[in-house]
């Protein structure tokens, strides 16, 4: 690899351009366990390995850009979030997050259900083996197709998220002689501390229908009065990368209180209440997540503390991890390409993917940090943007971290915490080419999604 020099950007103690001061870290060869996935490890020479494989060597054999999974990690986040929440509650996997037939695999094997929000994604359950009624049906606007080959396959209940959509399942399940078990989504106008949107449960947005004003109770009288539909639970999901409890508190007492109102009502106890996901994790060294267990022990003592109130059993609770799981147990590998070094304000270090294979920074304004992992380096820090190819200005894969001041051409680096909505949200802008996930496990590894090539290009373009 290439080791030529250019004059650095700025080093040490920064201020950046917005006039935020930003410490470098105190060594930059430190890889820590909160961002990378659990098997990551550096060498004294400082080669990185995940799963006992080293990243060079991953490069030489997959290319780069490519996101390399943990599958040892993967697993051991679905067994953690199973045993904490133990045999009386269900955790489903958020597809949306990532999704493929060996994820799928993975779950069903680990003992964890899994949601949907797509005929795609029901596609890829179904067709990797997952048992049709370990599956929940997500999604504002599910097509009549959708719908018609959710009801048939069997799948495990369908979320209900408007009044169109009740009377539309209601009638395709009539039609095809079924009962379907549904929930109903509620907005129940919680302001989650997160970016407006991935915000869900406030009334001003598309999912769900609202508490107020009594259109939740006015869905539940129409599902309750329809003979196709069987209505199991209530769903909440306040929105995403929370790290918060306090909203899924509000979130419980609120639907708790309609699940007492459906009671008094119509003498019905509804036996589930889906609290949803978002649980946020670590992208950066400063994040600081909940750990199963915690999430586990605080909703169900918030679900039996009002549920008690209530005066109402206890409903099976159910959880949508996808972040929660599948983020932390990937990380992006990129090939350095040019540098660029301003003086007084950072260096650009642009590598050979972008917002092509991770929209978040974009979309979201989302923070990461990035190592330096095809060698060590003792050379001091300096300040950079790691920036993509694409041509928009805003094609940033890091906005501000450091890196080695002898950063080259040539040299690897990798962005952790990208197992969770990259890949599920990739696209091929220039007519760039998708990445691989690359599964790791126990020194061997194999590609589970194959990168894209020009011929797939072509073969849609029938011109």
């Amino acid at each position: 690899m290439s080791r030529s020099a250019h004059p650095a950007g700025p080093r040490h103690a920064d201020v950046l351009p917005e006039g935020h001061y930003q410490a470098p870290p105190t060594d930059l060869n430190a890889l820590d366990e909160k961002v990378w996935p659990r098997t990551v490890t550096r060498d004294a020479d400082g080669a990185v390995r995940v799963g006992g494989i080293e990243v060079t060597r991953l490069a030489e054999e997959f290319g780069t850009p490519a996101y390399l999974m943990d599958e040892a990690d993967f697993r051991a986040r679905c067994r953690a979030w199973r045993d904490a929440f133990g045999d009386g509650a269900d955790v489903f996997y958020a597809g949306k997050a990532f999704l493929s037939r060996a994820v799928v695999k993975w779950l069903y094997e680990e003992g964890l259900n899994l949601d949907v929000c797509s005929g795609g994604e029901l596609a890829t359950a179904l067709a990797a083996g997952m048992p049709a009624d370990r599956i929940a049906f997500h999604g504002n606007n599910k097509t009549p197709a959708e719908i018609e080959r959710a009801v048939e396959v069997g799948i495990g209940r369908i979320v209900l998220d408007s009044f169109q959509e009740i009377a539309r399942v209601a009638h395709i399940a009539d039609r095809l002689g079924r009962r379907q078990r549904v929930q109903i989504r509620v907005t129940v106008g919680v302001e989650a501390h997160t970016h407006e949107f991935i915000a869900t449960a406030h009334e001003d947005q598309k999912f769900g229908i609202a508490l107020a004003d009594g259109q939740a109770a006015e869905a539940v009288r129409r599902a309750l009065s329809l003979d196709g539909l069987e209505l199991v639970g209530i769903h909440s999901h306040i929105g995403s990368q929370i790290f918060d409890m306090a909203g899924f508190e509000v979130s419980a007492r609120r639907v708790v209180q309609l699940l007492a109102e459906i009671r008094d009502e119509h003498g019905v106890e509804l036996p589930e209440i889906d609290l949803g996901g978002g649980l946020g994790i670590a992208y950066t060294p400063d994040d600081d997540p909940r750990e199963p267990h915690e999430i586990a022990k605080s909703l169900g003592e918030i679900v039996s503390r009002e549920c008690a109130s209530a005066g109402l059993a206890a409903p099976r609770i159910s959880v949508e991890p996808g972040r929660a799981i599948v983020g932390p147990t990937a990380f992006t590998l990129y090939e350095v390409g040019t540098i660029k070094p301003l003086e007084g304000l950072r260096t650009y270090v642009s590598v050979d993917g972008g917002m092509s294979d991770n929209i978040r920074t974009a979309l979201y304004d989302a923070e990461y940090t990035v190592a330096l992992v095809s060698r060590r380096s003792d050379a001091p820090s300096m300040l950079v943007r790691v920036v993509g190819k694409h041509c928009e200005s805003g094609d940033i894969v890091v906005k501000d971290a450091f890196l080695p001041a002898d950063l080259a051409p040539g040299d690897l680096i990798a962005v952790p915490a990208t197992g969770a909505y990259c890949r599920s949200m990739a696209s091929n802008y220039n007519h760039a080419l998708r990445p691989p996930v690359v599964s790791v496990a126990d020194g061997a590894a194999r590609v589970i999604v194959r990168r894209e090539t020009e011929e797939d290009l072509l073969r849609l373009d029938v011109g």
